[in-house]
């Protein structure tokens, strides 16, 4: 004999099969994904840190939250979705269809009184013949029927709808597959082939490497993964590499891919409109070729295994750069190199921070961009504007999302330069002038972290299109020899003469001042200025103090100019408009340049494009059962919320004293306005079948049905 189970078993069964049960599991998931869809998931966990701090970063990952989907509590808590959903099938499903197959035709005759949608009829003829017709008119309606013949009369028991029952099996039993077909898809099989192939990741921080490690590789036979391949044009690939942990696992692929040709199309606004890639892929077991085109929603099934349309980078394009010294110290020199390459600077007139040379490392590439122009430059570079402003002004964004005025800039490149101690800022310059400010001037983009956007130092173009007259000026700022000149020459033109005299004293004290305020300037920028004010200055009298100075230094950068130009013989400027606006922006820009971070812009003289394809490649052995658990979803929904039940019962037999009856009764799983028109019409229909009405009601109390 078995042994009876336990009341802690019972108990157990009853929990985890309880409607309760499964609405919180439910509920959490629910709230989990909510957190997965705002939470950007496998970031860089310095990203995290960045964002939350290190104390906040660090609890965050030991909950699992930058994984939400493949979390163990995740994966706990839809592992009890599916037991508490297979328990409520097992133990309600044979319920429910034993429910569906029933006919209830041994339903007593005195009954059928108390439903509230009951009538009565008279019948004319005899019963047998009555029945019959009940039959027949139960038919035309779409009933399926029970006849139980009786001594006293006869019992027909009819139903429509009874598939409503399985709205409800299949509603839970496609909450289990979609379930299920999840548990297949998350990282559960990787982990477990991890664990019993005993792989290990490859570090982060192992770069380039000759020989993968096989402890690394996982075969090709891996039932489910998620991966990515980087191919450049020309390029090939034959393993994916999945993220894994801190590092990464290298898949192997049970073919090759070849990217022929990677195809981009513009709007034009110069916005990209499609991205394609153009393969070979080729059997490595039999070398069969297939030819196919991999575009954005259009993947390449191929040995179970999708192959995406990701993204797209570049492949290692071949670039020419030139420095230009924005430190006014030395000339500028050529580079050649490539995207993903460094270059040591190791010329005798490499740029210099405190003695230590730097390394140039290239990280990207865009031959174009899109930027959004609209509002650029709306802060305002008026001097005054920026000697109050210098930091927030300076390096505002090149474009704003709020306008709409979108152009093609041209390409860029951005690089890092990184000193002996690994230190790095990360700079984006663009090769082509924009129109900004009422100007052409040149981007060159700072940060130093990945995490933080973007900020432009604008370096006027003169009218050749080129930095060449704001490199003069540079260089001429930082000869004190130079400087002299040009406060000898500001107080020659604008100190005043007495009697068609000169006053020596007026020129002293002019010369004094130019001296001053280019010193001050080329020492640190309008900040050096404003700092020399504060500290120098009373605070009632700094306005004036601060308006004066930026005068007569605004005619001592002219004549500075002017000497810059006749140094490298060439003929003065003319005083007109554009040569006054260039040197406004020019003297933004000198100022900027100390903020900068670096001693030189590396401009993008030339280039040769090398585009590059990013495949997202999966083998998900889940995905058709997650659709076939999405169809028994959906058709359980429709069933039970648009399937009603209706059952009814009619009785031919004698009834009272008067002669024989039809007596019949309706009901339904739920008692909704619809019930009540059925009902009339079945009424109508019995009526014209069998007999005149003699007693119709739809009153007393309703049954109680069984259902869920």
């Amino acid at each position: 004999m078995a042994k009876a189970p336990s009341a802690t078993m019972r108990n157990l069964v009853d929990l985890f099969g309880s409607m309760r049960f499964a609405i919180s599991s439910l509920s959490i998931l629910a709230v989990a994904s909510v957190i997965g869809t705002l939470l950007r998931q496998r970031e860089p966990f310095p990203n995290y840190v960045n964002q939350f701090g290190p104390f906040w970063a660090e609890q965050l990952r030991a909950l699992g939250l930058y994984e939400v989907y493949n979390a163990w509590w995740f994966l706990l808590v839809l592992a009890f979705l599916v037991t508490s959903t297979s328990l409520c099938l097992v133990r309600n499903t044979p319920k429910m269809l034993r429910d569906m197959r029933a006919w209830r035709e041994q339903v007593r005759v005195g009954s059928l009184r108390a439903f509230r949608h009951r009538g009565e009829l008279a019948l004319p003829g005899d019963a047998g013949g009555a029945a019959r017709a009940t039959a027949e008119a139960l038919a035309r309606l779409g009933y399926r029927m029970k006849v139980d013949a009786r001594p006293e009369g006869t019992m027909i028991a009819a139903k429509r709808g009874a598939t409503n029952r399985l709205g409800y099996v299949f509603a839970h039993a496609g909450i289990v597959i979609v379930c299920l077909g999840g548990l297949l898809d998350s990282e559960l099989p990787m982990r477990a082939m991890v664990s019993w192939l005993d792989k290990v990741a490859l570090p982060s921080s192992s770069g380039v490497m000759t020989q993968v490690p096989a402890s690394a590789v996982m075969p090709i036979g891996n039932p489910s993964w998620r991966g990515n391949v980087f191919i450049p044009e020309g390029g090939t690939a034959e393993v994916a590499l999945l993220p894994w942990g801190d590092g990464a696992l290298i898949q192997e692929l049970p073919f090759r891919v070849e990217l022929k040709r990677f195809r981009i199309d513009y709007y034009p606004t110069g916005m990209p409109k499609l991205f394609a890639s153009e393969v070979d892929v080729v059997d490595r077991r039999t070398g069969q070729r297939e030819q196919a085109t991999i575009k954005v929603n259009e993947p390449l099934i191929r040995d179970g295994i999708a192959i995406y349309q990701s993204s797209f980078d570049d492949g290692g394009s071949k670039l020419k750069l030139r420095a230009v010294p924005i430190n006014g110290i030395g000339s500028g020199f050529e580079v050649e190199t490539e995207v993903g390459g460094s270059v040591p600077l190791a010329r005798a007139d490499q740029p210099r921070t405190d003695g230590a040379a730097l390394k140039l490392e290239i990280t990207a590439f865009r031959p174009i961009n899109v930027e959004n122009l609209a509002r650029a430059g709306e802060e305002g570079d008026l001097p005054e504007r920026r000697f109050k402003e210098s930091v927030a002004a300076v390096l505002s964004p090149a474009g704003d999302s709020r306008g709409k005025n979108l152009q093609n800039v041209g390409p860029s490149v951005q690089y890092k330069l990184r000193d002996p101690a690994g230190q790095a800022r990360e700079f984006n310059v663009y090769q082509f002038p924009v129109e900004m400010d009422g100007g052409r001037v040149f981007l060159a983009g700072v940060r130093e972290t990945p995490n933080e956007p973007f900020r432009y130092l604008r370096i006027p173009a003169d009218a050749d299109g080129t930095m060449a007259e704001w490199v003069r000026l540079r260089a001429a700022l930082a000869d004190p020899v130079r400087r002299e000149a040009a406060a000898q020459r500001y107080a020659r033109q604008a100190a005043p003469t007495r009697d068609g005299a000169r006053d020596p004293q007026a020129d002293e004290r002019l010369s004094s001042a130019a001296r001053r305020g280019l010193d001050l300037f080329a020492d640190g920028g309008l900040q050096a200025v404003a700092e020399f004010i504060d500290a120098n200055v009373p605070a009632a009298e700094q306005s004036r103090a601060a308006e004066a100075l930026l005068k007569v230094l605004n005619g001592a950068l002219w004549e500075l100019w002017e000497v810059a130009r006749e140094s490298d013989g060439l003929p003065p400027m003319e005083g007109n408009e554009a040569n006054g606006r260039f040197l406004v922006q020019a003297q933004a820009a000198l100022s900027d340049a100390f903020l900068f971070g670096a001693p030189v812009v590396f401009e993008l003289t030339d280039f040769t494009e090398i585009k590059a394809s990013v495949l997202q490649m999966t083998r998900s052995p889940g995905k058709p059962i997650v659709y076939l658990g999405c169809l028994l979803l959906v058709l359980g929904t429709f069933a039970m919320f648009y399937v009603r039940e209706r059952r009814v019962w009619c009785w031919v037999g004698r009834a009272g004293d008067d002669g024989p009856r039809l007596l019949y009764a309706m009901s339904s799983s739920r008692q909704t306005l619809d019930l009540d028109r059925e009902f009339g019409v079945l009424s109508e229909a019995l009526a014209t079948s069998v007999g005149r009405p003699h007693v119709q009601g739809a009153g007393g109390p309703v049954p109680s049905q069984e259902h869920r």
